[in-house]
């Protein structure tokens, strides 16, 4: 009951204003700013030194403290400076397996005013140890990253996240909460490797055919997107032909479909989910174009990085009532 009520009264007193798209402007209505404990003790040390300046009427004792006092008035007013008027937007963030840690990354910029210091990211007050840091020059952009532990698959979306500042002197801690329009795609883990490919399926057709093959060279055509970074031609390339493509004769084309039903029935989703990753990888890095067949999606025959993306992110994003796949996967 008191940590709902806590929850709620942060909610109200800190303006959770949810996820934000585009750049985030720090106003003066969003920065917040205490002492630290640093800050307390050096308040105390003023008290003191109040009272005994007081109690032994010394006139330099009197000018010492107020002169500290005003010192650490001003420290309040550069420690809140450092942070208004700071732009902040969503950076690239690239995607993780289960397990690993997501790395968020979001842009500041100095839009006005002096440089500005010693500018933390952290998810919380408690994490402000780990935190990065950045100094922004006037009208530059620094970046900041925050690391977060993908624990499951499908979309990981960083939450509110906290910029924070005790420059100058470490007698206050200011800070503003951001939540940038951001998320990460989470791929299932993949099983330990040593899993069999399941055995491709040939084609229609007989004798020799101009297809993925790797035996005898049978001319060059024109690169599209997703073929295999070693078939490309870099000679040709080199001498200003453009991107060309090496074709092979072999066999009868063959087809590698990583299917949802070679899988065991009794096996879970998030198993077989974890299979067809490793297949995915497996067949990627032996150089292989498949195709990918789940129960509510198909993504055609292809090869190289693209096709390993697309692959990948249908497993993490499937079952989960977002899928957002590219037209291509249909």
């Amino acid at each position: 009951m008191f940590a709902t009520l806590q929850s709620r009264f942060n909610r109200w007193l800190f303006a959770d204003r949810g996820v934000e798209s585009g750049a985030i402007l720090l106003t003066r209505r969003r920065i917040y700013i205490l002492p630290t404990r640093p800050g307390f003790g050096f308040a105390v040390v003023l008290l003191m030194m109040l009272a005994g300046s007081i109690n032994y009427q010394l006139s330099l004792g009197f000018v010492l403290t107020f002169l500290l006092v005003a010192m650490a008035f001003n420290a309040m007013l550069y420690t809140f400076r450092n942070l208004v008027r700071m732009r902040v937007s969503a950076g690239r963030t690239r995607p993780v397996f289960s397990g690993e840690y997501a790395q968020f990354t979001i842009h500041i910029e100095n839009t006005e005013g002096p440089d500005r210091y010693a500018i933390g990211l952290a998810r919380d007050r408690k994490s402000v140890l780990g935190a990065d840091y950045a100094d922004v020059a006037a009208g530059r952009t620094a970046s900041l990253s925050v690391s977060i532990a993908a624990v499951k698959r499908g979309l990981l979306r960083p939450g509110r996240l906290m910029l924070f500042t005790r420059y100058p002197l470490g007698l206050y801690f200011s800070w503003s909460y951001v939540e940038p329009d951001m998320q990460c795609v989470v791929y299932p883990r993949p099983a330990p490797p040593g899993i069999a490919l399941p055995p491709a399926q040939a084609t229609h057709g007989v004798g020799r055919a101009s297809g993925g093959g790797h035996e005898d060279f049978a001319g060059l055509r024109q690169y599209h997107v997703g073929d295999s970074p070693r078939h490309i031609a870099w000679k040709a390339a080199a001498r200003g032909q453009g991107l060309l493509t090496k074709q092979f004769s072999g066999q009868a084309a063959s087809e590698l479909w990583l299917a949802w039903d070679l899988l065991q029935p009794r096996m879970g989703v998030e198993e077989k989910l974890s299979l067809l990753a490793r297949w995915v990888l497996d067949a990627h890095a032996l150089g292989m174009a498949f195709g990918l067949r789940l129960p509510d999606v198909t993504i055609a025959i292809a090869g190289g990085d693209a096709q390993r993306e697309r692959c990948l992110e249908a497993l993490a994003l499937y079952d989960m009532g977002h899928l957002e796949l590219d037209a291509r996967m249909q």
